[in-house]
């Protein structure tokens, strides 16, 4: 056990996820402090913990139910044609539409960040919350919505690395709790960081649409997927982490050389 949790895929998986966590998470943080600052001051810092944690049991609860759900590999219906060939089972499907809700998801949320940025802020604000229960529900059912992509997303992350089904759900689970304890101790400065470099929120939007392809391609073969006679092979999880780890050394350039610009000016 703790030799995969000590080797390089495992570390390289759990940091690459938790900072997707945390950057998927930012506008977890916004709605429930717009939530939160409907109530009285007293009531907001306490109400923005229990939401951040409730998150997190959400989140954990998912993981169970969609562990479960991927564990039922055996082909259950074969379709057969001259050209296509594939043997569905439970796992494959779990991963084709979660790929399929990712890529639908940050696209359109791309699209609504770049054209309608406070959308969705002004929906929250327009919400009427009068008590501390009324903030807490409405807090719930904001995790909720917001945990199906974090799910999906740590899935995508570390689904295969293990052959053991029960070390990717704990590698998912330390994730998760990691993301959440960052979120809770330094929520503000993460929060005032994403408002200063809004494009980092935008990247990681876009490393959803790779995770999201990478499902798909992990389904059809996972399906054992035969097109015009040749089988679909899964794309290797190095590919993913070198594209995400090269994707944020650009940017890290970009605010490197805007802050000295800015300086300059």
């Amino acid at each position: 056990m703790m030799e995969f949790f000590l080797s390089s895929d495992a570390i390289l998986a759990l940091l690459t996820l938790t900072l997707l966590e945390i950057i998927l998470g930012i506008d977890n943080i916004v709605f429930i402090s717009i939530a939160a600052n409907k109530l009285p001051i007293e009531q907001r810092k306490r109400v923005t913990n229990i939401g951040l944690l409730l998150a997190m049991v959400q989140r954990i609860i998912l993981l169970f139910f969609v562990s479960f759900l991927i564990g039922l590999s055996k082909p259950f219906y074969s379709i057969e044609f001259s050209w296509l060939n594939i043997d569905l089972s439970g796992q494959a499907l779990i991963l084709f539409f979660g790929g399929l809700f990712l890529i639908y998801k940050s696209t359109s949320e791309i699209r609504e960040k770049v054209n309608m940025p406070m959308h969705d802020e002004n929906e929250v604000k327009n919400k009427k919350i009068k008590s501390f229960q009324q903030a807490i529900f409405q807090i719930l059912i904001i995790d909720f919505i917001f945990s199906i992509d974090s799910i999906l997303t740590a899935v995508g992350m570390t689904n295969g690395l293990s052959e053991n089904s029960n070390y990717n759900l704990i590698l998912m689970i330390i994730a998760v709790v990691i993301s959440i304890a960052i979120m809770i101790l330094f929520a503000n400065k993460i929060r005032e960081f994403i408002d200063k470099n809004p494009s980092i929120q935008i990247l990681g939007l876009s490393f959803l649409i790779l995770i999201g392809f990478m499902l798909i391609t992990e389904a059809a073969h996972l399906s054992e997927t035969q097109f015009l006679g040749k089988t679909v092979g899964a794309i290797p999880k190095g590919y993913l982490y070198f594209a995400i780890t090269f994707s944020l050394f650009i940017e890290f350039l970009n605010q490197k050389i805007s802050k000295k610009q800015n300086q300059k000016n």
